[in-house]
């Protein structure tokens, strides 16, 4: 019965031209799923919710992308991403970097939910593109992103599907993507192997030494650092601080640029090995 009752001034409220009024009711419409039940909130509720999501008001978006949880514990990931996942993909290209980040943030969410294979078809583009957000907290959220499906999908699904895209754009024209391949194989580093580090992630750091932009060179010094934490957890892969790391260091000591030097004896100061 109460349901019933509140269908009407839920639409109302919908169509209130208070974009004030919608925000608040897409902040709280959420709580009411519980009230709805699975059926009811299926039925009655995600249309509306379908509706907020594509307000012209940034904050009402913003709104029911953040209660998107609560709405999954009662009708499920499934019945959530069959009815909204097309409007959560169209708003992961919203001109407000705030609702990007909010989809970003919830990726992982719905990744673990419904497995690897729909991930792949549906998302994986997706989540790669937010690598060349002109925003930079877009782009660092995408990377921490990247860590955290890593973590979901675990380490071979990693190198075989999205280490390869990330090290693609090492060889971008434009210097954003290439410093932001830095960013990302530096974060997920620590979540894959010693012998992903070296076969994989340190021959591509290695082409990005002599780059022309110093911006990228010292990050590259700086990103060196973590990366020789991950290869001391395999003593196959160790050896390659003495052969690699240090000397790659050394070598950027001696660079033109003031910063580049600076973070190499940073970093050569950090594993142990300060230069004389």
């Amino acid at each position: 019965a109460i349901v019933g009752r509140l269908q009407a001034p839920l639409q109302e409220l919908v169509d209130d031209p208070s974009q004030h009024v919608r925000a608040t009711l897409a902040k709280h419409i959420g709580s009411l799923c519980r009230v709805f039940g699975k059926e009811g909130t299926i039925e009655h509720l995600l249309p509306l919710l379908l509706r907020l999501l594509k307000d012209s008001f940034p904050d009402v978006r913003l709104n029911i992308i953040s209660k998107l949880d609560v709405v999954d514990s009662v009708v499920g990931i499934d019945n959530l991403s069959q009815s909204l996942l097309p409007a959560i993909v169209e708003l992961a290209e919203d001109k407000q970097w705030r609702v990007r980040l909010a989809i970003i943030e919830y990726v992982p969410l719905i990744a673990s939910q419904l497995g690897v294979q729909f991930f792949d078809e549906q998302l994986s583009n997706l989540c790669m593109s937010w690598l060349g957000d002109p925003v930079y907290s877009i782009r660092e959220a995408a990377t921490v992103n990247l860590k955290k499906l890593t973590e979901v999908f675990g380490v071979d699904w990693a190198r075989s599907t999205i280490i390869p895209k990330i090290l693609a754009m090492a060889n971008h024209p434009n210097y954003l993507y290439r410093i932001t391949t830095i960013f990302a194989i530096t974060m997920i580093a620590p979540s894959v192997t010693p012998e992903i580090v070296r076969d994989m992630i340190l021959p591509s750091l290695e082409g990005l030494v002599n780059d022309p932009i110093p911006n990228i060179r010292f990050n590259v010094a700086k990103s060196l650092e973590p990366l020789t934490e991950a290869l001391r957890k395999n003593p196959d892969t160790a050896a390659l601080e003495e052969s690699i790391i240090k000397p790659t260091l050394q070598r950027l000591e001696e660079d033109p640029d003031s910063d580049v030097r600076f973070f190499a004896h940073r970093s050569l100061t950090a594993i142990g090995t300060p230069s004389t």
